[in-house]
Parts: C-alpha cells; sequence; structure tokens
C-alpha cells in the first residue's frame, strides 16, 4: 500500500509524506471546495433568488387592487423563495386563515430545505477531516514502531518517515476542518438570518389577507 501510494503520490512530495490518508483528505478538501462555493453563490452573490426587493410591496398593491391573477403571474415569474411562498398564499387566500398559515409554513419549509442543501455534508466534512487525522496519526505511529522493530530506534531517516506521516495528517486533517467549520456555521447563519425574513414576509401576507378577505353579508334585516 505504501510502495503504491509513493508512485502515485511522488509528483507531490508532502502528500507522498502523509501516506495513503491522504487520498481521502484530498477528496473532503475537494467536497468542502465546492460546496463552499456553491453555497456563496446561492446564499450572499444571487441572494437576490431568494429575496427581491420590492415584490412583496408590488404583490400587496396587486392584492388590494383585486388583481389576483396579476399578482400570480408576477409571483410565478419571480422564479424566488419569496416568490413561491407569496404564490402559495394566493392560492390559498380564500382558505380558512389556519388553513393559510399551515401552507405558507409549510411552504416556507421547502425554501429553507432548498438554502440549507449540502449543509449537512459540509458538517460531516468537517468531521470525517478530524477523524482522519488522527487516524493519520495512528498509522503514521504504528508505521514508526514498525520500523524500530525492523531496523531498532538506531537510523532516523527510517524513524523521521513515520512521525511525518503523523504529523502530516494531523496538519491536513485540522487545515481542513477548521474552515469547514467555520463556512458551516457562517452559512448557517445566514441561512437562519433569510429564513427570518421570509417568515416577516409571510406573517405581513397573513396579515393582507385578512384585511383584503371579503367580509360576510350579514342577514338582511335580522
Amino acid at each position: 500500500m505504501y510502495e503504491w501510494w509513493m508512485k502515485v503520490a511522488s509528483p507531490f512530495p508532502l502528500l507522498a509524506k502523509g501516506g495513503p490518508v491522504m487520498l481521502p483528505l484530498v477528496l473532503c478538501s475537494s467536497l468542502v471546495l465546492a460546496i463552499t462555493i456553491e453555497r456563496f453563490w446561492v446564499l450572499l452573490v444571487r441572494v437576490k433568488r431568494i429575496l427581491p426587493r420590492g415584490l412583496f410591496e408590488e404583490v400587496e398593491t396587486l392584492l388590494e387592487k383585486g388583481e389576483l391573477e396579476k399578482a400570480h403571474w408576477v409571483t410565478e415569474r419571480s422564479n424566488t423563495s419569496l416568490g413561491r411562498i407569496l404564490d402559495t398564499g394566493i392560492h390559498n387566500q380564500s382558505a380558512p386563515r389556519d388553513i393559510l398559515k399551515e401552507n405558507l409554513e409549510e411552504a416556507g419549509r421547502r425554501e429553507m430545505d432548498g438554502m440549507s442543501r449540502y449543509l449537512g455534508l459540509l458538517g460531516t466534512l468537517a468531521n470525517v477531516s478530524l477523524l482522519l487525522g488522527l487516524l493519520g496519526t495512528v498509522t503514521g505511529m504504528i508505521r514508526l514502531f514498525g520500523v524500530i522493530s525492523e531496523q531498532g530506534p538506531g537510523n532516523p531517516a527510517a524513524l523521521a518517515s513515520g512521525i511525518a506521516e503523523a504529523l502530516i495528517t494531523t496538519a491536513a486533517g485540522l487545515i481542513i476542518a477548521i474552515p469547514t467549520r467555520l463556512a458551516h456555521h457562517y452559512y448557517s447563519s445566514r441561512i437562519n438570518r433569510l429564513a427570518g425574513m421570509l417568515e416577516e414576509k409571510a406573517n405581513e401576507f397573513l396579515t393582507l389577507s385578512g384585511k383584503i378577505r371579503p367580509k360576510p353579508e350579514p342577514n338582511g334585516g335580522r
């Protein structure tokens, strides 16, 4: 296994010295990088696809004028998280208040799931990277003691390879896990903040729906 890894990783001396455990660590770092960039694009760069400015106010104006079809067209055209939540509200506007509220909450949960995509995997990769670093420490020490049992403690160069493997894999695991955990925490906070803003707009729609809902006519003369 070590001979195979040394041949494969020979163009990268540091990876070669870290032993075969460096292979899953490299895979973890690649996944972390891909997820971090993708979530950055979705949650920060394209945040208007989640909470576009002016959409709620436009829909509110249309609903107050009684233009339900146009309000539905506006929310559907926006293709945003807020638009889908408002569209759900428009479709269920004539339903009782508790049903409308339940449907809005369900739409909000679906959008929350979309925003949280891959975050669970990101947290898992942080933990796995730490454990892989620990595994590399163990395999490096095993290799070290194997060298000692075969050649004795009088060969510093041979001993250094086992120590280097233990230290390099530990450092690699920490280098991957620490920024991954920070990114996970930041994105989780960002999602909670956006979810709170969407919930606020859903509550405003619920209040608006109560104001524009047609009032039942009293029985004539009774």
